[in-house]
């Protein structure tokens, strides 16, 4: 990346917005993996009422939320590096690139972990294509946040009302 690269990188409204988006992303993918591991067991015609769906919800957000954030973490270090560097180059795209490179970041570390996995899929709700999906769309989502709110601010005119 190049310097000024970094010096924005740096800027505290760029490392909070990273911050927050980080923890969109991963609590998205909690609660997704929670509600298809919830909609398994209805499956299995086990009843699940409103009252465990939420606390089972907050705690996955406590317990497997800060281990999903490490993952999305992971992640998206290379996917923002990458998309950065490929927005020098892109013109109009470049809007395009970090929602698109968090997502898709997220996908590829799904699927390594997986491969290395001692279990067939670490994240249940990973197994079928619309739950992968699911899952990238936190990352999505997180880009979006990201860009929203790391943009430059415009700066406010002063007016001088002074006779």
């Amino acid at each position: 990346m190049s310097n000024s690269l970094w010096r924005s990188w740096l800027k505290p409204r760029s490392l909070l917005a990273f911050a927050a988006a980080l923890l969109l992303a991963a609590a998205w993918g909690s609660l997704v993996q929670t509600q298809y591991n919830l909609a398994a067991l209805q499956g299995l015609e086990l009843p699940i009422d409103g009252a465990t769906r939420w606390r089972t919800s907050l705690q996955d957000l406590l317990g497997f939320g800060p281990v999903y954030a490490a993952i999305v973490l992971a992640a998206w270090l290379p996917a923002f590096a990458a998309a950065f560097w490929l927005a020098r180059r892109s013109g109009p795209y470049r809007a395009c690139l970090l929602p698109l490179a968090t997502s898709v970041s997220l996908i590829v570390a799904i699927r390594l972990i997986d491969a290395f996995a001692p279990i067939p899929v670490l994240i249940y709700a990973t197994r079928t294509l619309d739950g992968l999906l699911a899952m990238a769309v936190g990352g999505l989502l997180g880009g979006l946040l990201f860009i929203w709110l790391a943009r430059p601010r415009p700066t406010q005119a002063k007016v001088d009302i002074t006779p």
